[in-house]
Order: C-alpha cells, then sequence, then structure tokens
C-alpha cells in the first residue's frame, strides 16, 4: 500500500552517484507525522529536489562538454537537477494545497533523462488508499 511522503524522504536518481533528500516548505500547512507532508508540486530543483551527487547521464550539456573534452571517456560531473515537471502520478484521491498528495511509488522524470524515485518515504505509519 502506498505511504505519505514528508519532508527528509531519501530520493534517488537513475543517472545521480548518491542518494538526496526531499525538502517540503510548510506552505500546505498539513504535516505527516511530524514533518511537512508532500504534494506532487514539490518538484522545484535546489528548493525540494536537492543535487544527487555527480550526474552521468550523457544529455546533461555538463557531462557531454566533460566526456568530449576527455576523448569520449564517460565524465560524470556535478549533479543539478533539472525536474520541470511534477512527480506523478501522485494519489489523486488525496489532496494536500488542492494538489493530489505524493506517494512513496510516485516518480519525477530530469531533463537530462534520470527518473527520481523515492527509496525512503519519512513516513511509516500513513497509508493512502
Amino acid at each position: 500500500m502506498p505511504q505519505q511522503v514528508s519532508m527528509g524522504a531519501t530520493l534517488q536518481c537513475s543517472f545521480g552517484a548518491a542518494p538526496s533528500t526531499l525538502v517540503v516548505l510548510p506552505v500546505n500547512r498539513v504535516m505527516g507525522e511530524g514533518p511537512p507532508a508532500a504534494n506532487i508540486m514539490d518538484h522545484v530543483p535546489l528548493v525540494n529536489i536537492m543535487p544527487f551527487g555527480m550526474c552521468s547521464s550523457p544529455a546533461n550539456p555538463t557531462v557531454a562538454a566533460a566526456t568530449a573534452a576527455a576523448m569520449g571517456v564517460l565524465t560524470p560531473m556535478p549533479c543539478v537537477p533539472a525536474t520541470m515537471s511534477p512527480w506523478v502520478t501522485g494519489a489523486p484521491t488525496v489532496l494536500l494545497g488542492n494538489q493530489p498528495s505524493l506517494d512513496n511509488v510516485s516518480k519525477c522524470m530530469c531533463n537530462w533523462g534520470g527518473v527520481v524515485t523515492i527509496v525512503n518515504p519519512a513516513t511509516v505509519n500513513t497509508m493512502i488508499p
């Protein structure tokens, strides 16, 4: 059963070298077992989604430039998330701030081809029907 995601959730990008954490601003005024609960609009780079260490996506312009400079050897560069679209699909029957609640099976796409997933939702008791 899907779980509600809250501030401090552990995230992982398919092209990132390290996990990251989700930052949820308390604008919706809904708490999930203490910290603020997230909705699908909590996808803003460097506000909600922090860097994942080093990025190895060849679609990332900085990685492509470094790889070209290294004569074609894949050269990871520091991650700067480019998550411009909301999380999908969320929980459409549970609204937080007039948006679907974010659950632990949702995914967020990075413009450089990575898929951001939720490894640990930071809640253990709040289940979403």
